[in-house]
């Protein structure tokens, strides 16, 4: 019946296209789409394939409302026309996009990398809601995202993050209060992540999280905060103003470069260096020392990509900061590798998110 009912609206279908006003092609649309929801869960591929290419005629000659409306109601379906749900997919208009890029089965992960790699944040934003959402999908959004796509994503339970990615959506979260929460309430953030996110919040971002935590992860919280104050009750405070003074003379004769930062890195003069990146990156001494002195090497990257070094100075800085244990070829392997996939663009970017949300001024700054 329903191959019956798709042979006789050809017909239709050809006097809309060619002949018929705007509206007859509505009616037609809906005329088309309606049969298709009566009987696709009962039509073989190829009768599946007849509505298709009918509904991307039609898609093609009708106005924004009437693709919104198509859109719709096709997002839901499994059985949905695979051609039409690009098609509705890729379209500018989020009216139209917004749905199947959410709830579509239909787009592979191909599909949606690459609508995050060349669609606005109206398309990212609707994207980042979807279930189920690979690695490869919100490494792009993680890139190109803005704040209040980032947190839809991190809100997505059904996200799923890489290494990288993850280490670069908590680097995101400085300063970003409402971010903070958000990722500090994930249950599959990295032990190692929570650390560093809880290390970065603010006293208020860090009470507010026990009370509304579960009871599970209230306890991991409350442990890894209680780590936090014993290392920073230990830890010694330092002095940069000689280092501070010979880089910014440096800067001045313009020979803060990447073999400047080596030969500090390799001589060990780590005061020298934590120094030379913050002013390259015109970043607070105490943020970059913060990365330096740190447990983790992965952060530090991002300043050091941003500054334009070469991977010998970045490897040399990375064996001389002080660790309780060395850096094992392995960890070196693995911060090589994210360093070549680290680009200028993103660790900048990145740069500039904890500039602007520490308020720093396009000045010399203080000495520390």
């Amino acid at each position: 019946m329903a191959q019956q009912a798709s042979q006789s609206i050809i017909a239709e279908l050809e006097d809309a296209v060619r002949d018929g006003t705007s509206a007859k092609r509505v009616q037609t649309l809906r005329q088309v789409t309606d049969l298709f929801l009566n009987d696709g869960d009962r039509l073989n591929d190829e009768q599946v394939k007849v509505f298709d290419d009918v509904l991307c005629l039609l898609v093609a000659r009708v106005e924004t409302r009437a693709r919104a409306e198509l859109s719709k109601r096709l997002a839901p379906l499994d059985y949905a026309p695979f051609e039409v749900i690009q098609h509705l997919a890729w379209d500018d208009d989020i009216s139209v996009a917004g749905d199947v890029l959410t709830h579509s089965s239909r787009l592979t992960n191909e599909a949606l990398r690459e609508i995050a790699s060349s669609k606005g944040q109206d398309h990212l934003f609707a994207i980042s809601a979807r279930e189920n959402l690979p690695p490869s999908v919100t490494d792009v959004i993680i890139d190109r995202g803005e704040d209040k796509v980032i947190r839809r994503l991190a809100k997505n339970a059904g996200a799923q993050f890489s290494d990288n990615g993850y280490s670069s959506i908590v680097a995101r979260a400085e300063g970003d209060d409402e971010l903070v929460e958000i990722l500090g309430l994930r249950i599959d953030i990295p032990a190692k992540l929570l650390r560093d996110l809880l290390q970065r919040a603010k006293d208020t971002v860090r009470a507010r999280l026990l009370s509304i935590a579960s009871p599970r992860a209230r306890e991991e919280i409350s442990q890894v905060l209680n780590d936090i104050a014993q290392e920073e009750a230990a830890a010694p405070r330092r002095n940069y103003g000689i280092a501070e003074e010979l880089v910014k003379l440096m800067k001045q004769l313009n020979e803060l470069d990447d073999a400047a930062v080596y030969k500090f890195a390799e001589a060990g003069k780590l005061d020298e260096v934590t120094v030379a990146l913050a002013v390259l990156n015109d970043m607070p001494i105490a943020m970059i020392e913060r990365l330096m002195l740190g447990l983790r090497s992965d952060l530090i990257l991002i300043p050091c990509r941003s500054a334009r070094l070469n991977w010998p100075t970045v490897e040399s800085i990375l064996r001389k900061r002080p660790l309780p244990l060395p850096l094992d070829n392995a960890t070196l392997e693995i911060a090589q590798r994210d360093y070549r996939r680290l680009s200028l663009e993103t660790a900048q970017r990145t740069v500039r998110f904890w500039q602007l949300h520490n308020r720093i001024e396009k000045q010399p700054m203080a000495a520390g």
